[in-house]
C-alpha cells in the first residue's frame, strides 16, 4: 500500500478555485496617451508559441503550447500534474484603431501591446458650396 501524505488531501479542497483554461490569459487594459495599453499575463509560453492579430479593431492574441509527453514521463508516477497544454485565445474590440503602428513586446511571461488609437486629422476644412 502506497501512503500518499496528507497535504495532498487538503489541496484538493482547493481545485475549485484553482484557475481554468480560460482564466490562464489574464490581462490589464489602460488608455494612456491616445492609445490602449494591453499587458497579459502568459507564463510558461515562450514568444514563438504567442500570436497577435487584427481585424476590423478586433485584437486577437492566441498562445498554443504542444504537450512535452515524452518517452521519459512513462517512468514518472505522477502524484499530480497541472500544468496546462493547448490553445489559449482571447479577443478584444478597441474599435478605431491605427492596426499598422501596433506594438508588442514580450519579456518574463507578460505580453505588452500598445495599440494606437485612429487619429482624425483636425485639419479639414470645410468647403462651402455656393
Amino acid at each position: 500500500m502506497k501512503l500518499i501524505p496528507r497535504d495532498f488531501y487538503l489541496d484538493d479542497i482547493f481545485d475549485d478555485f484553482a484557475p481554468s483554461k480560460h482564466n490562464e490569459m489574464r490581462c490589464d487594459i489602460y488608455e494612456k496617451d491616445n492609445k490602449y495599453h494591453l499587458e497579459m499575463d502568459v507564463p510558461g509560453f515562450d514568444k514563438n508559441d504567442i500570436s497577435v492579430e487584427c481585424n476590423n479593431g478586433y485584437v486577437t492574441i492566441t498562445a498554443e503550447k504542444k504537450s512535452e509527453n515524452n518517452e521519459e514521463d512513462e517512468d514518472k508516477n505522477f502524484i499530480r500534474r497541472e500544468r496546462c497544454y493547448g490553445k489559449f485565445q482571447r479577443s478584444f474590440n478597441f474599435g478605431e484603431i491605427d492596426e499598422e503602428n501596433i506594438k508588442a513586446e514580450f519579456k518574463n511571461g507578460t505580453l505588452k501591446l500598445c495599440i494606437p488609437k485612429m487619429t482624425v486629422d483636425k485639419s479639414k476644412k470645410l468647403i462651402q458650396i455656393d
